[in-house]
């Protein structure tokens, strides 16, 4: 192995100095991990500082005397049957075991890690990519229709709100049903739903898994579409199989909401974007473009917003090859084909017309939803932004079981395990985004594709770290998983050609072995039975809770919110509680306050036997949502008396000998 010297390599063109600037700004970044604990800012600066090395170290390596080893072709002829008999394993472990557990999520780890190593060492003549995208399918497939299969209701909070629409609308044949909530303005996920139910003759339930629950797996394939249009095909099922891994796009192919539904809209449309930035486009092709952004609009509104962003990151693009540094130079055509930028100004300006027209006519919280954003927006940049403000996080985004002093090892592992999948895929993304702000490899497209996950990057972990969310940053992780994949395998396939080969085998070796067991580790991908239940709460509910909700309505006549008295309020866990307010069952309920080692002093109360076994939310007395395990008397106590229970659940109330 020989190192080129720097005069040969031109060290001060775009990709290195770009390379240096991201390796010397991890340095300054990394002494902020001891100002603040929050989990990004202690990982980001490590993971950009290696991506940055590993590029730097891929210019001036040159050991052009072997390449990197493929695995024999026996091997690479047995893996497809054992990955469907792994698949096939998947789905009798579930079916055996009624859940998913940790053996089925370690096998899971397996086979993912058997997909990858074909994509990556598999020999140019071994190499069938429709194969390997049939084997990504199946297994995106199963690992997600396993968790369906085993939950008896749904999984996750929002879907029971989106349940009740579906059935009002059912119900009164007509979209004024919801017409008080925000929905009404974008109802196509609804529409969907309740067509589906009435064409299939078929519950709301099985109409949404056979609907949008369909369309989440097979939605994998556009990524594989769009990364095909700027590399060859084993990279671009690499970027299939990383994005169909990741765990937040996993999490909205289990939780069914419109978020879901707008991931598929807005995938569709990076492919057209895409496409008509590589091809000679006619105007179908921007027809397809427009269509498919209005249907983005008429989805989901978070997903609108990002929809923005992409516009705006390839509307930057263009002006960076028409008017900026880029706007002289030609393309390296053996690497992107070179074109003329694609003028997006008018597609940008109906967009934005357009969400601002229905934004304005959207109803949520007694004004329009504009109106109601920017209200909120205005407020956090008032009350709670300042830097390193990261106290705003939600409770699913917490990872402490309790206070410093009680943290066990596992404690201290778990935070990371969450996270090390996405710290993987940024890192590689990184290395991508080097490449092709190289001079001779930069186009509209993968500008595009680079800005948009700047930008999406500062929404999700930048505007956090000043105490900004009003823009629900953990719904923005699945769309931006897709120009990361894309870039991801772009950067992989960088290391691979371009390091020595020992180091791109260990580099490659590190992503195959560690990348789909952390994705299936992380929260995202077991909201139905977390894998470590002590840290996670579960966002689904057994046949026992699911019937004591329904048993508590009919005990106490679903009464209305305005008709309850704030000492009757209904108090349990959280998500628990959520359950009963979305489903009408007990509009007024919320999450107990519990003091450490206390008991919750609350009238009217729900125990279930979760709150003894895993990880369920309660409020301490300065009302901080913590993790507890309690017991029965701390929630419902001796004096009260048992109106319901089940064996699981048990609704406690003031007794009436104690009045």
């Amino acid at each position: 192995m020989t190192y080129s010297s720097l005069s040969e390599l031109r060290p001060l063109r775009l990709d290195t100095v770009a390379a240096i600037v991201g390796l010397v700004l991890a340095l300054v970044l990394f002494p902020l991990r001891f100002l603040a604990s929050q989990i990004y800012i202690q990982t980001v600066p490590i993971v950009l500082g290696t991506a940055c090395a590993l590029y730097l170290l891929s210019l001036y390596q040159r050991d052009d005397a072997r390449d990197v080893p493929t695995l024999p072709s026996p091997v690479t002829m047995a893996l497809p049957g054992i990955v469907f008999a792994g698949l096939a394993a998947l789905v009798l472990l579930t079916v055996v075991q009624g859940a998913r557990t940790p053996l089925f999520f370690g096998a899971a780890s397996v086979v993912g890690t058997l997909v990858v190593a074909q994509i990556v060492f598999a020999s140019d003549r071994d190499f069938h990519s429709g194969l390997l995208l049939l084997q990504i399918v199946c297994f995106a497939v199963v690992f997600r229709f396993t968790a369906l299969y085993a939950t008896p209701g749904y999984i996750g909070i929002d879907i029971w709100t989106h349940r009740e629409f579906v059935e009002a609308i059912l119900t009164e044949e007509s979209l004024s049903a919801i017409s008080h909530d925000k929905h009404y303005g974008s109802p196509f996920y609804h529409l969907l739903v309740a067509a589906s139910s009435l064409l299939y003759d078929v519950p709301i339930r099985a109409a949404l898994y056979l609907s949008v629950g369909l369309v989440m797996p097979l939605s994998v394939l556009l990524v594989y579409a769009t990364t095909n249009l700027l590399v060859t095909q084993r990279w671009a099922v690499l970027a299939t199989a990383l994005y169909a891994f990741a765990s937040h796009v996993v999490r909205w192919g289990t939780h069914h909401i419109p978020t879901s539904l707008g991931l598929v809209f807005f995938l569709a449309m990076l492919y057209a974007l895409l496409r008509v930035m590589r091809i000679e486009y006619s105007i179908r092709d921007f027809s397809l473009l427009l269509l498919l952004s209005v249907a983005v609009i008429l989805t989901h509104q978070v997903s609108t917003f990002i929809m923005l962003v992409l516009l705006l990151a390839a509307f930057l693009a263009q002006v960076v090859f028409v008017v900026g540094p880029f706007g002289l130079t030609r393309l390296d055509t053996s690497v992107f084909r070179t074109k003329k930028p694609v003028n997006l100004v008018g597609l940008v300006v109906f967009n934005l017309g357009l969400t601002i027209f229905v934004w304005s006519l959207t109803p949520y919280r007694q004004e329009s939803f504009l109106a109601t954003v920017l209200s909120y927006f205005t407020q956090t940049l008032k009350e709670s932004a300042g830097f390193l403000n990261t106290a705003g996080e939600s409770s699913s985004d917490s990872s402490e079981a309790g206070t410093e002093a009680a943290q066990t090892l596992l404690d201290q592992i778990v935070p990371y395990v969450d996270v090390l999948g996405f710290l993987f895929l940024l890192g590689v993304t990184f290395v991508g985004c080097l490449y092709v702000v190289h001079r001779r490899r930069a186009e509209q497209s993968v500008f595009t594709l680079l800005l948009a996950a700047a930008f999406m990057l500062v929404f999700v972990l930048g505007l956090p770290m000043f105490g900004v969310r009003t823009f629900i940053p953990t719904r923005w992780f699945a769309f931006l998983y897709a120009p990361m994949a894309i870039l991801g395998a772009i950067g992989l396939q960088t290391l691979r050609g371009n390091l020595s080969p020992s180091l791109a085998t260990a580099v490659l070796l590190v992503v195959v072995l560690a990348y789909p067991g952390a994705m299936f580790l992380a929260p995202e991908s077991n909201a139905d039975d977390p894998v470590f239940s002590d840290h996670h709460e579960r966002l689904a509910y057994d046949e026992s809770e699911l019937a004591a909700a329904e048993s508590i309505a009919e005990l106490t006549g679903s009464p209305e919110g305005d008709e309850i008295r704030p000492d009757q309020q209904l108090h349990t866990d959280h998500p628990y509680q959520t359950l009963f307010k979305r489903t009408g069952a007990y509009p007024s309920t919320t999450t107990a306050t519990v003091p450490e080692g206390g008991s919750a002093d609350h009238d009217y109360t729900v125990y279930r036997s979760a709150q003894s076994t895993d990880a369920t939310y309660v409020t301490d007395s300065d009302e901080n949502a913590r993790i507890a395990d309690l017991s029965r008397t701390q929630l419902c106590r001796p004096e009260q008396a048992t109106v319901y229970t089940n064996g699981d659940v048990t609704m406690c109330t003031p007794s009436p000998a104690a009045s």
